[in-house]
């Protein structure tokens, strides 16, 4: 299947790191439809696309076309994309309607905006907070084992977007699973920006609900996957005013159990505190354990934070992966999105610099304070990574990551993980209890990133925190269940 209207004139890197999505590729990085999985051509996108940006408001290595397109690739790695099993393009004849108490209006065969083939389906909500929704009952029935669902998507402005869900099921969905998967954030970082594609992969212990005859175990296994007639992608407001949403497609693929049949889990270290070489280092050895750390490259040897040397011990002797985290100090305290694009994009080059003239991973990459949102030019934060790392991780953590990721510039992660009292984040119980995050992980099979960033020998402060005792008891729990712990990098090297 093609991602790319082929009427929009793309960079050669861009070209190359999205042909995967099934076209192929002319010398001048031109993408040619007709060659994709679907075997059909795209037609040009209308010109209501977007605005554009005034000439010069952006510098030039960031005012490339296209770049409202999701980065599906990571760069440096052969382009491919997981196929899917089953397919709803929204194209004519789809069969699909719209409604819902909160749905104002819609257009189930949009020509003016679409991503692939000659249409998508619109949506317009009335601003009143109640459910719109595009949905499809009495299918044939579908197996969903070892499955997991793709969305392709995208809000026009999301200023009053509250929260994306969808239903499976049957029985006009009487019995079904429901799967919560975004909730609309003022303060945080947001996966689902406005005016941009987005694709999203929901997965099996990501399930938030349950109705009907369907229920999930205490380990958070679903009673069934398989025998669905029923689908229901759903969109809420704030009540404060409308959101126009538009579908381009819902799709089956197989799930991160093909690559990690017992799931994965990723320990990662933001900020390169030297906490993890005293405390965590020790923990993970015990369990033969590696992790990843993301490093800011100008702390590196000031009080409280890693040497070059406990890095390059780390890495040689426990088998960490080092990678990057910010070059500067300041950068990385003020945020990228105080900086221009040209400030960001140097600031990750000197980073990638600084990892290889180490002899560290130079392909993955985490960003401060997880926010790829924009510059304060107005670039997207994660297209500047994708210039110089092959994957980049947030600290967004609505749904598990799936392997393959389905923005690996997104890269999910759970953070907040501490012991303590009155500091907010998450607590162990949500990880390590029944049915937790673990759990759900090992039943289902995905990728569990975990980001920590400094231990403590006692009574946390800071969500940022853990304590010694309260770190261990998680590494226990992760070997208990037998489950594979990998580092960023070595997860990378499955990707096909």
């Amino acid at each position: 299947m093609s991602f790319l209207p082929t009427s929009r004139a793309i960079s050669r890197r861009s070209a190359l790191r999205l042909a995967g999505t099934g076209g192929l590729l002319t010398a001048s990085g031109a993408l040619l439809a007709g060659c994709g999985d679907g075997g059909g051509g795209t037609k040009p996108t209308s010109s209501a696309s977007g605005p554009s940006k005034a000439p010069g408001a952006v510098p030039s290595p960031f005012n490339t076309p296209g770049s409202d397109l999701p980065i599906l690739t990571p760069g440096g790695y052969t382009p491919s994309s997981r196929r899917a099993t089953w397919t709803q393009q929204f194209q004519n004849g789809h069969g699909w309607s719209a409604g819902g108490a909160g749905t104002k209006s819609y257009e189930l065969n949009d020509t003016a905006l679409f991503m692939q083939g000659s249409q998508a389906v619109r949506v317009t909500t009335d601003g009143s907070g109640r459910q719109s929704y595009v949905r499809r009952t009495g299918m044939p029935k579908m197996d969903l084992t070892n499955k997991m669902i793709r969305f392709t998507l995208r809000v026009d402005d999301v200023t009053h977007l509250h929260k994306l869900a969808f239903y499976l099921g049957t029985s006009s969905l009487a019995n079904c699973f429901q799967w919560q998967f975004h909730t609309h954030s003022t303060k945080a970082a947001n996966y689902v920006q406005s005016g941009e594609w987005v694709v999203v992969h929901i997965q099996w212990a990501d399930v938030t609900n349950t109705s009907g005859s369907y229920s999930l175990s205490q380990t958070g296994v679903p009673s069934t996957t398989t025998g669905f007639t029923d689908m229901s992608f759903v969109a809420y407001d704030d009540a404060g005013g409308p959101v126009t949403y538009h579908l381009q497609a819902i799709e089956v693929l197989p799930d991160t159990r093909t690559t990690f049949p017992r799931g994965a889990v990723s320990i990662t270290f933001d900020d390169s505190r030297s906490s993890v070489h005293d405390l965590a280092l020790p923990a993970m050895n015990e369990h033969r354990f590696a992790g990843t750390m993301y490093n800011i490259a100008q702390a590196a040897g000031t009080n409280g934070f890693l040497t070059v040397d406990q890095m390059r011990g780390m890495q040689d002797s426990s088998g960490w992966e080092m990678a990057g985290h910010s070059f500067s100090t300041d950068a990385h305290n003020s945020g990228y999105n105080q900086l221009s694009a040209q400030q960001v994009d140097e600031d990750m080059g000197r980073l990638r610099d600084w990892l290889e003239s180490n002899h560290f991973s130079k392909d993955n990459f985490a960003y401060p304070h997880g926010s790829f949102q924009t510059t304060s030019d107005g670039v997207g934060v994660d297209r500047i990574a994708a210039r110089h790392f092959a994957t980049a991780r947030s600290i967004i953590y609505e749904t598990i990551e799936s392997f393959t990721p389905a923005m690996p510039y997104r890269l999910k992660a759970l953070t907040g993980l501490n012991d303590g009292t009155n500091t907010g984040g998450s607590t162990l119980a949500e990880v390590i209890g029944q049915g937790g995050k673990l759990d759900r992980c090992a039943k289902s099979g995905d990728w569990l990133i975990l980001c920590f960033h400094e231990l403590v020998p006692d009574n946390p402060t800071a969500s940022t925190q853990i304590t010694q005792t309260g770190f261990a008891t998680v590494m226990e729990a992760i070997a208990a269940r037998g489950m594979p712990v990998i580092t960023v990098s070595e997860a990378m090297k499955h990707w096909s």
